[in-house]
């Protein structure tokens, strides 16, 4: 059971491991021979299977570890849990705000935090569970799926039989090469949430969404934080995203050092982790008692006996597939962490259904032809879809941008939340929307608007007309739309119009 890496092992982990990998499981008797064979129960392939099963599909669905995968054992679940907690940590120690007196946050509710994340993790794992996929009409296998066989795969002494496989493997957390860093005990994302007391101080490797996210809730529920980062928060990101959110850390009392290169991690004589870093040409030394590396995830590629069925893979990048998400070998399919730059749960959803419709009913479906959001759940938070500014220049299309600060909308400035913008971009002469940015308290789920206009390819003019509740965020939405409708009030159309109103008179 210690192989599971879960701890505490109290009523909530233990019913986690009931559903999720059942100690006394048995395994299905397998059948003749399987539509789709699946090794991974993550988000691609617990789809991925059930899809194929509501189809009328035999399917079988292999799992060594916890079903559910990273998104509700190391993931999404727990950290989106720890986050809600820490918001409400954040408005009881800035209660003033609002007209109450503050309150600090002090060690001991640490537990009484985890304690609810593990509950929740808990209920949410029905969702997951061998129970239900079998009910489901999913044979479920738990134990290693090493493929054998031009069709066929082991997994314990069983052999199964498939004409169609995914490998929906996920991935893990990268630990780079920092000098000195396996001389240390540190945390990643796969046990930061077995924690039971709350870390005096945690220094955070990593100023990526995880990271990002995980350094915030932590200062929030009282620890001192240091984050270090070789370039900038989340680089990828739109940089007036990243530089709000660098002053939200700072003004949160986050020891921020960006730009910084780790040049040796060690252990001191009194048990502290120390970590000395170069940053804008000083030498920092930093001495906490935990460490999260949060450096990027490794694709899960290994030990699966792919070299013996033609999948072509690299250690870094993961699984090689067509844009159809097809292998190297015609009968094997990828989907997820394990094959995909878009390491999100929905993305991998949307692959395990592009995967079923290729692989059973020889479909054409892309990955490329996706229209992708996605969020960074720190507050605010930051969200985005379609393209970046650097992916139009490298496609040499001209671009205009529109943007509306929050400082500017009613709602937010209301609930002390107005450190945020909507930005559109589009198509130069045009209204046609290649890519927004939204930082907000909510802006995941603003950034579906936008999504829903692309998909419908609904310009950005178009939005203008929908009318929005005030009061609103999601307002910002509809000004940015008739900042671009005013352009269109040109100066001869400005005349046109005046003569008109001044003939009506």
């Amino acid at each position: 059971m210690s192989t599971l890496n879960l701890s505490p092992l109290d009523q909530y982990n233990q019913e986690l491991i009931n559903n999720v990998h059942p100690q006394t499981w048995k395994n299905p008797i397998p059948q003749a021979k399987y539509n789709m064979v699946v090794i991974g129960a993550g988000t691609a392939g617990l789809i991925t299977a059930i899809a194929t099963a509501s189809l009328g599909g035999k399917v079988a669905l292999i799992e060594k570890h916890l079903m559910g995968g990273d998104c509700l054992n190391v993931g999404c679940v727990p950290s989106k849990a720890l986050i809600s907690a820490a918001k409400i940590a954040y408005e009881i120690q800035h209660a003033e705000n609002f007209g109450f007196e503050n309150h600090g946050i002090a060690a001991e509710t640490f537990p009484k935090v985890m304690e609810r994340l593990r509950k929740v993790r808990a209920e949410i794992s029905k969702n997951d569970s061998a129970k239900r996929y079998t009910d489901l009409g999913v044979d479920v296998f738990i134990g290693e799926g090493v493929f054998t066989g031009k069709n066929t795969i082991q997994v314990e002494n069983d052999i199964l039989n498939f004409k169609k496989a995914v490998i929906a493997t996920g991935a893990k957390a990268g630990i780079p090469p920092i000098p000195g860093i396996k001389s240390i005990e540190f945390l990643t994302n796969e046990n930061i949430f077995n924690l039971t007391e709350r870390p005096e101080h945690l220094i955070v490797i990593g100023g990526g969404p995880i990271g990002c996210e995980l350094a915030q809730s932590f200062r929030r529920l009282g620890s001192k934080v240091s984050i270090i980062q070789d370039k900038i928060f989340l680089p990828l990101e739109d940089p007036d995203a990243s530089k709000i959110l660098e002053d939200v850390f700072q003004k949160e009392g986050i020891h921020v050092h960006l730009n910084a290169k780790i040049t040796q991690v060690e252990l001191t004589s009194d048990g502290q982790k120390q970590i000395t870093l170069e940053s804008n040409g000083k030498t920092v030394v930093l001495n906490g008692t935990h460490v999260l590396v949060s450096a990027g995830r490794t694709p899960n590629v290994e030990n699966l006996g792919l070299e013996k069925v033609g999948v072509e893979f690299d250690k870094r990048f993961g699984i090689k597939v067509s844009d159809k998400l097809q292998t190297t070998n015609k009968a094997i399919y990828a989907a997820g962490d394990c094959c995909m730059q878009w390491k999100f749960t929905h993305a991998a959803d949307a692959a395990a259904q592009i995967v079923v419709q290729n692989a059973l009913f020889k479909g054409r479906k892309k990955i490329s032809d996706l229209t992708m959001p996605w969020c960074t759940y720190t507050q605010p938070e930051i969200a985005h879809v379609g393209l970046y500014e650097r992916d139009a220049k490298e496609k040499n299309i001209d671009v205009d941008f529109y943007k509306f600060n929050l400082s500017e909308n009613d709602r937010a400035i209301a609930e002390g939340k107005a450190n945020g913008f909507v930005k559109v971009m589009v198509k130069k002469g045009s209204d046609q929307i290649l890519g927004a940015t939204i930082v907000a308290s909510n802006a995941g789920d603003m950034i579906s608007e936008i999504t829903t206009a692309m998909k419908a390819k609904l310009g950005l003019g178009g939005i203008a007309g929908v009318i929005h509740p005030y009061p609103t965020q999601a307002e910002a939405i509809k000004r940015v739309s008739g900042m671009y409708n005013k352009t269109r009030l040109t100066p001869f159309v400005a005349k046109i119009l005046k003569k008109w109103l001044n003939f009506q008179l």
